[in-house]
């Protein structure tokens, strides 16, 4: 699955993590305000990434503070 628009990486990630998130003013919020995210949340997301094909470092996940950030990392590792 191809995560290069945001738009289609915020549904994805709406839709496989069960996370209230707006596209795509969601993109914005800080990580740590949306309700319910947690590190499990985190190891979800990290297993959509690389069952997508996009295999970001996970140290770099982890100085991501939006879902805006995430997706610029996708797009920068591939």
């Amino acid at each position: 699955m191809s995560l290069d628009s945001l738009d289609t990486f915020l549904r994805a990630v709406r839709d496989d993590l069960g996370l209230d998130l707006e596209v795509p003013a969601g993109a914005d919020t800080a990580l740590v305000d949306l309700p319910g995210w947690d590190s499990l949340n985190l190891l979800r997301l990290v297993a959509l990434l690389e069952e997508s094909g996009h295999r970001v470092p996970v140290h770099r996940l982890l100085e991501a503070r939006s879902f805006r950030d995430v997706h610029t990392l996708v797009k920068e590792y591939g």
